[in-house]
């Protein structure tokens, strides 16, 4: 069973927006969230959605779902205080439903994060079988340097080595359920991501090449390359280029 987990619970204040939060903003008449989730529903690989939503905009959500023929999306939850809580929600979820599989993946990726295409979700789902995690990476394409905290240069870091953490994240569903259980235990609430909780288990993670454009639309600047890189494509299309 392969699963994907969208989570879109944010308010998205760094968008400055003062109607819908950004993941409901139209492109094309379509929202955000949906441009996303339509590379999973597309995908034959992916069995059953779980979306993660802000609590007062499930029931709009779910008229969009309707509008788009999204079938695959199983279950809609709310969102939590902040994101780790709000994986929680969802893995929680998808573990009443799929957990009595040993073998059920999931793929846990922003639903601000459109910019993919449906060969990545694959190679996502065939690096967890072969590995047992899967991070979709960027490598780093500028120098990246190190500073004192009186914001004084210390040094450079090799950029080979370096690489952006994107999405989707891929790993068994218990593993990173699990990971999350033992958070909770431990009272620990501040992961920044699946990844880092990942390693504090000590997990070995398994990078995977994502596309350059992958990006998250958090500002109001990835808005507007979003709608042009969607824009280009179309017009790629239209000419037989």
């Amino acid at each position: 069973m392969n699963t994907a987990l969208i989570f879109a619970g944010g308010s998205g204040t760094r968008m400055n927006t003062t109607g819908l939060p950004k993941q409901f903003l139209k492109v094309n008449d379509k929202p955000i969230i949906i441009h996303t989730i339509d590379f999973f529903e597309e995908n034959p690989d992916i069995d059953a959605i779980c979306v993660v939503c802000i609590e007062d905009y499930i029931d709009y959500f779910k008229k969009c779902l309707k509008k788009f023929n999204i079938e695959k999306v199983k279950v809609v939850v709310p969102g939590g205080k902040d994101g780790q809580e709000s994986i929680y929600n969802g893995l929680k979820a998808l573990h009443e439903l799929y957990g009595d599989q040993e073998d059920t993946i999931v793929l846990i990726h922003d639903g601000v994060r459109p910019l993919i295409n449906t060969q990545l979700i694959s190679d996502n789902i065939a690096c967890v079988k072969k590995h047992g995690t899967a991070i979709t990476v960027a490598p780093a394409s500028e120098t990246i340097i190190t500073v004192t905290e009186t914001k004084n240069v210390s040094g450079t870091v090799e950029r080979s080595r370096c690489f952006l953490a994107r999405a989707p994240q891929g790993y068994y569903l218990k593993d990173i359920y699990g990971c999350h259980l033992k958070a909770l235990e431990e009272d620990r609430h501040d992961f920044i991501d699946s990844a880092s909780m990942m390693m504090n288990y000590e997990k070995k993670l398994h990078i995977i090449d994502g596309p350059s454009q992958n990006i998250k639309i958090t500002k109001p600047e990835d808005f507007y390359i979003f709608r042009a890189i969607l824009q280009a494509k179309e017009n790629e299309q239209i000419m037989g280029i």
